[in-house]
């Protein structure tokens, strides 16, 4: 999210802003990186899983190598901000792309659902005998298949 933020601050302009976002996004990466290698290691069932060898893994390293080389480019020869000690808050309520959520509300019960009817529907007083029981198979007849033998000229070639 910080790359991402980065690279959105970049382009309005607020480089030293950018930066230390990326900044903060590289810390955040190593870390997930060391995890990602210790769970690749670890003995058990889900050692099958490699999450730092994973496509998005590997080029989200190299995108915030690369956006955070070109803002340090940037604001050295165009804007000559002051990178901020502390990393920009990021928005997580998004105010753009989305729709607002509609509440779910279960819907009124019909009047035929008494607590009678919903008791009637105990599984645990069935019958004991209420097994199906397979039909027996009856016998199949062979059928006799018509002897086809093949034609010349059925217009198929072999080349």
């Amino acid at each position: 999210a910080y790359c991402y933020h980065g690279q959105t601050l970049l382009a309005s302009d607020k480089c030293g802003e950018a930066i230390r976002s990326l900044q903060e996004s590289e810390k955040f990466f190593a870390k997930a990186e060391a995890l990602c290698k210790e769970y690749g290691e670890t003995k058990g069932p889900g050692t099958t899983a490699k999450p730092s060898g994973h496509l998005f893994f590997r080029k989200l390293g190299s995108l915030i190598k690369n956006i955070l080389e070109k803002c340090q480019r940037e604001n050295g020869f165009i804007y000559f901000q002051k990178v901020p000690a502390e990393a920009p808050q990021l928005e997580l309520k998004a105010n753009y792309g989305l729709v607002e959520p509609v509440p779910f509300e279960f819907p009124a019960l019909n009047a035929h659902w008494t607590p009678e009817t919903v008791a009637a529907f105990d599984l645990t007083k069935r019958p004991k005998d209420d097994t199906a029981k397979p039909k027996p198979d009856e016998e199949v007849k062979p059928l006799k298949e018509p002897d086809i033998k093949p034609q010349k000229d059925s217009g198929c070639q072999i080349s």
